[in-house]
């Protein structure tokens, strides 16, 4: 009770940010502009059943891109298609200090992928970790904000120490595929190696190629994780 009065007048005095608009939220509690709300595209059937980008033809499984290689993760999904209303949402999450924008992106994966997380049986929640000069220069890891809201509403443990980046690797986004491979080649060290994992999901913002995730999982891989899944904010087509 007392808790719930100290959020609500939180809220009053200092309203929460619309993720979308940037509006301080037009509804008491809320996360969100009920209008902006709608805006938001959900990634819905059918998307790729490795790497959840969606696809346009329903007879086909799995993307071009999955069809073409191999990954090192298990399966992956993404909540929203990285399109221009996503861009700036998650441009202001990570660049403009909207670090309160991290729960109501937990919140919402939990809603709709919250029965896909309880059938792969995660132990943990691992945030894609971001190098010490780029978190020094942030003040905060985007993906670890999403991560703890995430565990709060699943009450998954987030393991946010045992996998480090010890590469400050340059943008991917104007990268080739190679390119990006090689960018990340050696950029990520298990700095626990005694803790047993049978089933982990990695957080992250945004899915293009994989290559990030991929060369996450082959760290856990090797640390002998059974099942390495993946949950990103967005994804493009």
């Amino acid at each position: 009770m007392i808790g719930r009065i100290i959020e609500e007048l939180t809220d009053l005095l200092f309203p929460r940010r619309c993720p979308v608009c940037q509006d301080a939220v037009d509804e008491p509690g809320a996360l969100i502009c009920t209008s902006c709300s709608r805006k938001l595209k959900l990634i819905r059937e059918p998307y790729c059943m490795k790497c959840g980008k969606p696809l346009f033809d329903e007879e086909q499984e799995m993307c071009e891109d999955c069809m073409a290689g191999t990954h090192d993760f298990t399966r992956g999904r993404a909540l929203f298609l990285y399109d221009e209303i996503m861009k700036k949402s998650i441009y202001n999450f990570k660049y403009c200090s909207r670090r309160e924008y991290g729960t109501f992106y937990g919140k919402m994966i939990h809603l709709y992928l919250g029965d896909m997380l309880k059938k792969w049986k995660t132990d943990a929640i691992i945030p894609v970790p971001l190098s010490k000069e780029r978190y020094e220069k942030r003040g905060y890891n985007q993906a670890e904000l999403i991560a703890r809201a995430l565990s709060l509403e699943t009450h998954i443990p987030v393991y946010d120490r045992i996998l480090i980046r010890e590469k400050n690797t340059i943008p991917q986004k104007n990268l080739t595929i190679e390119e990006r491979k090689n960018n990340l080649k050696n950029a990520f060290k298990l700095c626990v190696n005694d803790v047993k994992l049978k089933s982990i999901v990695l957080i992250d913002d945004i899915y293009t190629t994989g290559s990030t995730i991929d060369s996450c999982a082959q760290c856990f891989k090797k640390m002998g994780v059974r099942d390495i899944y993946f949950i990103v904010l967005c994804i493009g087509r």
